[in-house]
């Protein structure tokens, strides 16, 4: 008798899941660059195509290729009957504001955004100055000639953001390090612009740099080939980049929107979305740096041990890391 009850229950359990999942639609809109930019659009992808993979459900998705679309794409992944609406980027901000605003019984999230209240809205924010702390040692420690470079996507505090931690870094752990700074421009084109990254990491490797960071979204494929192509070490941010050009790229700050994709999808499909912001740091696994076969030989046991201290100092608070977005500065 209790095996029957055992079982029946069982059945009305797989029953319930299934019902679940048969009402439960998720979506995501990607931003400029497209989903295989391999960088921050290809890291949310990893995360959605984990959570397909495992639960078998499809994800509707768009592929934003102009700034009006934003808004029209995620109303119409509502229409279509979207539950939960995942936005790429800080470019869609305003566009999640206003659809989670008519909506109130759909969940939204959105990566890269921090300042919006909505009840229905979860908002993630990433430590990526602490990441880019930690690349700075790599850069400033391996470099030969004293001076490192960096090249930005578009001029916004986000990428600024990136710049003063990768600057901090690299000037703490090796004072008198100079470090030469390019932003690509002030729009979003700024980020698919893989010539013009080329053009800023060449004119950086003209004035000395030997070891490229780049937060750039597409644009930073131009700069990791630059590099390669000039004998000289590039940075890769968001993905693993290392793979792109083995042995020219030193390491990765990875940024793991990966992880804030699929959290946001199981949370929902479990039943346990929570809105508010979501901070991502080192402590909590958010950002960290690359190690893999493709840059075992460049970092060495010296520079290996030193990013690692960092690493824990940061998490233990002995190191505060500056954050520009937190007064548009940057003393270093």
């Amino acid at each position: 008798m209790r095996l029957k009850h055992l079982i029946a229950g069982l059945a009305l359990a797989a029953m319930a899941t299934i019902a679940q999942a048969a009402e439960f639609k998720p979506a995501v809109v990607f931003d400029m660059g497209g989903k295989f930019d391999k960088s921050f659009n290809e890291g949310v992808w990893a995360g959605v195509k984990k959570f397909m993979d495992e639960t078998g459900i499809e994800v509707m998705e768009f592929e934003v290729t102009n700034e009006t679309q934003r808004e029209q794409a995620m109303r119409r992944m509502v229409q279509k009957g979207a539950t939960v609406v995942l936005g790429v980027g800080f470019a869609q901000a305003d566009a999640i504001d206003a659809v989670a605003a008519d909506n109130p019984d759909v969940q939204f999230a959105i990566i890269d955004v921090y300042w919006l209240d909505r009840p229905n809205l979860r908002q993630y924010r990433f430590k990526e100055h602490e990441g880019s702390y930690l690349v700075g040692v790599a850069a400033a420690l391996t470099s030969k000639t004293g001076k490192v470079g960096f090249v930005g996507g578009m001029d916004i505090p986000l990428i600024r953001k990136f710049a003063c931690g990768y600057v901090q870094g690299a000037t703490e752990a090796k004072p008198g390090t100079v470090v030469i700074q390019n932003m690509t421009g002030a729009t979003p084109s700024a980020w698919n612009d893989p010539t013009k990254g080329a053009e800023l990491a060449q004119s950086q490797i003209d004035r000395g740099a030997d070891v490229i960071y780049h937060a750039a979204g597409g644009t930073g494929l131009g700069v990791i080939r630059a590099a390669a192509d000039a004998g000289k070490l590039a940075i890769g941010v968001d993905s693993n980049q290392n793979g792109l050009a083995p042995g020219q790229v030193l390491t990765s700050m990875l940024k793991r929107v990966d992880v804030a994709a699929y959290d946001t999808l199981r949370d929902a499909l479990d039943g346990n979305f929570t809105a508010g912001v979501v901070s991502l740091g080192l402590a909590e696994g958010g950002v960290d740096w690359a190690q893999d076969e493709h840059n075992a030989d460049l970092v060495t046991d010296a520079v290996r041990a030193a990013v690692e201290q960092a690493k824990a100092e940061i998490i233990s608070g002995a190191i505060v890391v500056h954050n520009y977005e937190d007064d548009s500065n940057c003393p270093f």
